[in-house]
């Protein structure tokens, strides 16, 4: 068995062979010590520092110095991004790193403006698997449901972790359920965290050239090394994100970036525990504040007293103000050991998420017309308690693995086992937060922007899951290499699923790669999709509409036929290339062909009128009903293609890198379930259907240029976003919302004091784009642009100071 202490260095190296990419103006740059490139010898190598148990997502080889993963990986440092980046939080990165990466602020759009939803390949943010040091990291208790992305969907909430606490970024853009199981589908993403020794902080501020949306950052590291060869790693960071409001001169709305509040603590660390066991150990607590703004209700003379507004409280209008309070909390706790020539790892994860929604600046209209109606001015309390949602998963893990040096020209063999636990809870608000106090036909019932959960949305549900895999890495000859995986889960809400996956890489020359995969693949249907109940307000051509989101299962769903929900399969198939014809020139491309069946959506819109459940919502008093259903089957094509050159020019060092993605998403049929054949349209309606198909723009490009000379250092992105399609509400013969393509630009300047003290001013968005505008009755959140490509601020400027300590 070959030694599995090998050098990081030397994983550099392995990954650098296997095609796995980084744009270079995203990895540390620094003057006085530029990062290794793929040409260091193999003496280099035993120089370099020794590190247990490296492995590579996509692989389950543990520290193999020939590993070449055989599908696209991007590793992208987080280093540089921690200290000199525009954005501030790791999703936002991200969006300005990898192509094939989406994430954009919602505005308008309830509780999805608190949390950023992040997804790959055009698809939805539950159809990516987050892994955080190679451990399933669990999934936000919200489900999306406004905005132009990921809507229905759940995610993970990437900005729970400091991005200085991150070493690294692993981006496997393949579809992965057989190796790492549900949600893998378009992808998976691990988060590896630092735990090397030494201390740092980065300092930053920045806002938009209009003079708000403020951003304040502190962030703290601290790592230490014991005498045992242990490593402990210690982050604090506080951010505090300031509101903005793009509306126009006149309109009471409130239209920006979401104000938040983070205050988060991470712990990350590996100890001995015996001549070969290591214990390790991951802690991570976030507590957010966030306050989005919903739609403004009018004043005297509108339609909204008093059905929706009383006089006496706000007579110009207001604006009502969803204030979440988000806890996250996520641990590790595990043990690998080597037994002979078989390494094993035992580990226990646990993670949790809950937001509690506090409704601000609001009144519930019900009790203010009852007020008025016994004598009074008509008053209500302006501040609810509209209740909330937690979602908690756990996870234990054993994992073998051994590695043949004998057999043919390498064997790695791995299997192991997992056992999962969630838990989904809906709490209730205070009743003046939904009640309806005054009866039909007078002020609606409810907070005012958000209201509250009621008794009859309250829920509690668990469910449990195992997990069994085997996977085989055979390296048949120096050049040929291939990878097998086989998985079989069993879920006890709806059954069991087996997926499967088999890869191969060949070297057609030394600097020449090919590579390909096929894969079936399955998401499990969440919880929160499962299980979540509420009575929200939507605005449909400017006009407010109460609507019931029904669950699966429930009277309301089992009247309308809506049957239980079950599993989505895909299939994936990726063919590729990585080919390097010079030392300091490296080219990647792949396509992929993802096909997805019975994949969960939000449905279309039931009305009154509808037969089956029509008289079931009058007698609720709402207007609208919605559901989650396994009624589409898509097929999404794409490209990927990275180029990453370095250049020795003008008595400094000029890195180059560009990155493109194109994907192609279409709806290829709508299963209708039997009670609603012939009412496909309702099922799926179009706008929804463009949502799946254009939430993203199509294309996606970054040119990143990073040119350092003795102390100084400039970088200059542009990011370009292809145009987009979303739907209106009254549909044809009203136009959809097209939205033009459009070029971004970042860009920043660094001066290095010394080697421990940097300092970074510059600019976000410079060129100051904005969307194409369209018709603010026909948008989701009732703008004159959605909160696409690259959001709608505008342009802003920061700087950041970084020291060592």
């Amino acid at each position: 068995m070959e030694d599995t202490r090998k050098s990081l260095l030397c994983t550099a190296i392995t990954l650098a062979m296997a095609g796995i990419s980084a744009p270079l103006w995203a990895q540390s740059t620094e003057p006085t010590n530029p990062p290794q490139t793929s040409t260091a010898k193999p003496a280099d190598q035993k120089k370099a520092t020794n590190l247990e148990g490296v492995t590579v997502l996509g692989s389950r080889r543990v520290g193999g110095s020939e590993t070449e993963t055989p599908v696209p990986v991007d590793v992208i440092p987080m280093q540089k991004a921690a200290e000199q980046s525009p954005q501030f939080d790791v999703a936002q990165n991200l969006q300005y790193s990898v192509p094939s990466f989406t994430s954009v602020r919602q505005t308008g759009s309830d509780n999805a403006d608190l949390v950023d939803s992040a997804a790959l390949r055009g698809l939805g943010s539950d159809q990516t698997l987050v892994l955080e040091n190679g451990k399933r990291r669990h999934s936000v208790a919200l489900v999306n449901l406004f905005g132009a992305r990921n809507r229905g969907n759940t995610g993970t909430d990437l900005n729970a972790i400091p991005t200085l606490a991150i070493e690294r970024i692993e981006v496997l853009r393949d579809g992965a359920a057989a190796q790492y199981g549900s949600d893998a589908i378009a992808g998976v993403m691990n988060i590896v965290l630092k735990k090397s020794p030494g201390c740092e902080g980065v300092a930053g501020f920045g806002e938009y050239t209009r003079g708000d949306g403020k951003n304040y950052l502190t962030s703290a590291y601290c790592g230490f090394r014991f005498d045992n060869g242990g490593s402990i790693g210690i982050t604090g960071e506080w951010q505090k994100r300031g509101r903005s409001n793009r509306s126009d001169p006149g309109d009471p709305r409130t239209i920006g970036d979401t104000k938040v509040d983070n205050e988060t603590l991470y712990v990350n660390g590996e100890v001995p525990v015996a001549e070969s066991a290591h214990l390790y150990f991951t802690g991570g607590i976030q507590n957010r504040s966030a306050s989005s703004a919903a739609f403004a209700r009018g004043g005297i003379g509108s339609d909204d007293i008093p059905s929706r507004n009383s006089a006496a409280m706000y007579p110009n209008g207001f604006v009502p103000y969803i204030n979440g309070a988000i806890k996250d909390r996520y641990a590790i706790l595990g043990v690998w050991d080597t037994f002979g020539d078989w390494r094993a790892d035992l580990s226990q994860t646990y993670g949790y998420n809950a937001l509690q929604d506090i409704i601000s600046n609001t009144l519930n209209a019900s009790i203010a017309n009852r007020d008025l109606l016994n004598g009074g001015p008509g008053l209500s309390p302006r501040r609810f308690h509209a209740g909330g949602f937690s979602f908690e998963q756990e996870t234990t893990n054993l994992d073998l693995s051994r590695y043949y040096g004998d057999i043919l020209n390498g064997l790695n063999v791995a299997f192991g086992g997992e056992y999962r636990r969630e838990n989904y809870r809906i709490k209730a608000g205070e009743p003046g937060s939904y009640i309806d106090a005054d009866g039909p036909g007078g002020g609606n019932a409810g907070s005012q922007g958000f209201p509250g959960f009621q008794p009859g949305d309250v829920t509690n549900q668990d469910r449990h899951s195992y997990a069994f895999y085997a996977d085989v890495e055979t390296d048949w000859t120096e050049r040929f290499l291939t990878d097998a995986a086989v998985r079989y889960e069993d879920y006890s809400d709806f059954g069991s699923t087996t997926t499967g996956k088999l890869a191969a890489a060949f070297h057609a020359t030394d600097k020449l790669l090919l590579r390909g995969s096929v894969s079936t693949g399955f998401r499990a249907p969440s919880l929160q999709q499962r299980w979540f109940s509420s009575t929200f307000t939507d605005f449909v051509s400017g006009k407010p509409v109460d609507v019931v989101l029904a669950p699966n299962g429930g009277a309301i769903a089992n009247a309308a036929g809506i049957p239980p929900l079950k599993e989505e399969k895909s299939k994936s198939y990726t063919l590729g290339m990585t080919w390097a014809p010079r030392d300091d020139l490296q080219l990647t491309l792949d396509g992929y062909r993802i096909d997805i069946t019975n994949r969960i959506v939000l449905s279309g819109r039931f009305d009154t009128s509808d037969p089956n459940i029509g008289a079931i919502l009058d007698r609720l008093g709402v207007g609208q009903a919605q559901f989650f259903v396994n009624s589409v089957d898509t097929q999404t094509k794409g490209l990927d293609f990275t180029a990453n050159h370095r250049l020795q020019f003008g008595g400094g060092t000029l890195n180059t890198s560009f990155g493109f993605n194109r994907t192609f998403t279409r709806v290829q049929r709508i299963h209708a379930p039997p009670a609603l054949v012939g009412r496909e349209d309702v099922v799926l309606s179009d706008r929804e259907r463009l949502f799946i198909e254009d939430g993203a723009p199509g294309s996606k490009a970054i040119l990143g240029f990073d040119y350092t000379r003795g102390p100084w250092e400039a970088d200059w992105k542009f990011i370009y976003f292809g145009p987009m399609t979303l739907g209106t509400f009254d549909g044809p013969p009203v136009p959809n919302q097209h939205y033009a393509d459009k070029t971004s630009a970042d860009v920043s300047l660094t001066y290095h004091f010394n080697d421990k003290i940097k300092l970074t001013v510059g600019g976000a968005n410079i060129f100051d784009k904005f969307p194409t505008k369209q018709d603010p009755n026909e948008t989701d959140n009732g703008f004159k642009y959605e909160a696409v490509q690259f959001g709608l601020n505008g342009a802003s400027w920061f700087a950041r100071l970084a020291m060592k300590f």
